[in-house]
């Protein structure tokens, strides 16, 4: 009797982007289960794909959250540069409130992972990378240099003003982000008053000197 050929699987409609796809389930499952617990093959499961057809897309949960980075930075991106005429500090306020409504509109399950990470210091660590990208491009977009030693001090700068008004928002239930508007706008109003402070710094001494050469006279 001749052996029964195997069922055919059904077959699967691939996503338009994976990635993206990869990305959202990731997010509805952090929302219902937490971050530290899942699985790559739960998150694939959930976004409709095969498991190579994740791994070509995004090979690890850290890089879930690149790929979430990037989707923020895109948003921050996809309005423009900030305006020109604004000051330093606007310009920045306006880009930055550009990435807090793009991540308002996936609050639930970055809250979920938020809260998951502050318990695993290593792969906070591992998304240093994805913050100094997202903080370079933020500041180029604001056309504020962001090259050699001083561009990175900026970075680095920018990145941790971002991580603790971050915290704000995390805690921030209203409709309006006001707490979170209100805590951006004073951390970088003391951005502002520490740079200014910082770029008059080296000058003092130099003034000095020229005021006492002045008051010597010649010999």
């Amino acid at each position: 009797m001749p052996k029964k050929a195997p069922a055919a699987r059904p077959a699967r409609t691939t996503p338009a982007d994976p990635g993206l796809a990869l990305v959202d389930a990731a997010l509805a499952l952090a929302k219902e289960r937490g971050w530290r617990s899942l699985t790559l093959a739960e998150i694939a499961a959930a976004a409709k794909l095969s498991l190579d057809e994740a791994c070509r897309h995004i090979p690890s949960k850290t890089a879930i959250l690149d790929r979430l980075g990037r989707l923020i930075d895109e948003a921050m991106l996809a309005e423009g540069a900030a305006d020109p005429e604004d000051s330093p500090r606007d310009r920045l306020f306006d880009l930055l409130m550009r990435r807090f409504d793009a991540l308002q509109e996936r609050r639930a399950g970055i809250a979920a992972i938020a809260r998951d990470l502050r318990a695993d210091p290593l792969a906070s660590l591992a998304l240093l990378p994805q913050l100094e990208r997202s903080m370079r491009w933020t500041l180029e977009a604001a056309g504020i240099g962001a090259g050699g030693l001083t561009g990175l001090a900026r970075v680095r700068g920018l990145g941790l003003l971002y991580l603790a008004v971050i915290r704000v928002w995390l805690r921030d239930d209203s409709e309006d982000m006001a707490p979170t508007m209100k805590a951006l706008d004073q951390r970088l109003s003391q951005a502002e008053q520490i740079a200014t402070t910082i770029g008059r710094g080296p000058r003092l001494p130099r003034r000095a000197a020229a005021r006492k050469e002045a008051d010597q006279g010649p010999e």
